[in-house]
């Protein structure tokens, strides 16, 4: 997948398509740039309001202010309560339903990384860099959808068309079950042709037609306890420490190798003793060096981009977990997170029509860029059903750390090709 994708990279994208703005895309034009100053307006006041995900007051608060605006821009609008034992807050979705051009699903997520105990709080701005927590992953890329589709409905171009937008309140930390927490957003997709998704863009230069899914996966190892002085005795055994790191061992020499297949122990207990809360990602263990330890635990991540991918390296994880040293017993579990997003046809031709926008600003050929470089992300759930194209939200650089920036430099630029991308795909 990655030699296809590399390759890619230095086929020229041959089109057929508008290379050239009407008078009506130049109109487009002039209009982003007049709403150019409200943008990154409304970057800061969403960006001032923390929704770490677990905040549900903070992320309600953002939905409410996206909520407002689409009303103001004349689509219908719903926010999506989540049962309150999955702690999550909900999902804003926004609808405009018509029967002319192709039905769009414009996907973001309303949540950052930023809990309210996070040190980085608020929007500075230095310059044409905005120094913003979770303003590029990913309340940039809303913006950048928001006002694409502002100054379209400015021109009255919105008219019959169909567009839903859905907006997610748990992207960063999916809510369990998926069934319920992604429900709203598959249906979506099963009533749309395709699906534009407004993560953090690489450059002008690129954009995601494949992306890797994610999976955690958990060992536990058990041995007998006992005085260290008798480890590795015919009626001791190995302890559950050693055979964990067998089995660590084993996973480094023959599950690693695949091209874009990752699997990474995130956290790793051992001892007498072992108490971990999945929720917190916090553990406590007891142990002395002198007993053998009887319980180890380790919790991890896997990434694939098919599932295809992630069962042969499931089966590999479950048989060499299966073979167990002396005295010692060993189980594996997994969890799904996010399914993986192939590089499809459709969503080759989407790609293309975008590098044809891009031609017709001067912003240069957009290609591919590389899955293994990008993580999992919401329009993973909806490829199956639509056509895809995602990353094309802002740049910036340090995302989900204490150094995220937006570059407003850019953003009139990328709002200007995303409002020139809809009106073509809905025209």
């Amino acid at each position: 997948m990655r030699k296809l994708l590399l390759l890619l990279l230095f086929i020229p994208l041959v089109s057929f398509g508008q290379t050239k703005l009407s008078r009506l895309e130049k109109k487009i034009l002039k209009q982003v740039s007049l709403n150019q100053e409200d943008a990154v307006i409304f970057l800061e006041k969403v960006v001032n309001i923390n929704s770490g995900t677990l905040n549900k007051k903070g992320v309600r608060m953002v939905g409410a202010s996206f909520r407002s605006a689409f009303d103001d821009i004349n689509f219908s609008t719903q926010w999506i309560e989540m049962p309150e034992e999955m702690n999550r807050a909900g999902h804003l979705f926004a609808y405009k339903k018509g029967s002319k051009g192709k039905k769009l699903l414009l996907i973001g997520h309303l949540d950052t990384v930023f809990e309210e105990n996070s040190p980085f709080q608020t929007f500075e701005r230095r310059d044409t860099i905005a120094y913003a927590p979770g303003g590029n992953d990913m309340k940039g890329g809303n913006v950048v959808m928001l006002f694409a589709l502002k100054a379209l409905d400015d021109l009255n171009l919105l008219d019959n068309s169909t567009i839903t937008v859905a907006m997610t309140g748990d992207e960063e930390s999916t809510g369990k079950p998926l069934s319920i927490s992604r429900k709203d957003l598959i249906d979506a997709a099963k009533n749309s042709n395709i699906a534009l998704g407004f993560e953090n863009s690489t450059g002008y230069n690129n954009a995601t037609i494949a992306r890797r899914g994610s999976s955690g996966w958990s060992v536990t190892t058990t041995g007998k306890r006992a005085h260290s002085s008798g480890i590795f005795r015919d009626s001791i055994g190995a302890g559950a420490i050693f055979e964990m790191g067998r089995i660590l061992s084993k996973f480094y020499e023959e599950v690693r190798g695949e091209e874009l297949l990752t699997f990474n122990p995130g956290n790793l207990m051992g001892g007498t003793f072992v108490d971990y809360d999945d929720k917190k990602g916090k553990g406590v263990i007891f142990g002395k060096t002198n007993v053998i330890a009887q319980i180890a635990r380790v919790n991890g991540g896997l990434r694939f981009i098919s599932e295809e991918q992630k069962e042969r390296a499931r089966n590999k994880m479950r048989t060499i977990v299966e073979e167990s040293l002396p005295f010692t017993k060993a189980s594996i579990s997994f969890t799904d997170s996010y399914p993986a997003m192939r590089a499809s046809d459709g969503n080759m031709r989407l790609l293309k029509l975008l590098s044809d926008v891009s031609l017709s600003l001067k912003q240069g050929e957009v290609l591919p860029y590389d899955p293994g470089k990008r993580g999992a992300a919401d329009v993973s759930f909806v490829a199956d059903y639509v056509d895809v194209l995602d990353g094309l939200g802002t740049m910036g650089n340090g995302a989900h750390t204490t150094q995220e920036t937006v570059n407003l430099k850019t953003m009139e630029a990328l709002i200007s090709r995303t409002a020139i991308f809809i009106h073509r795909l809905l025209h």
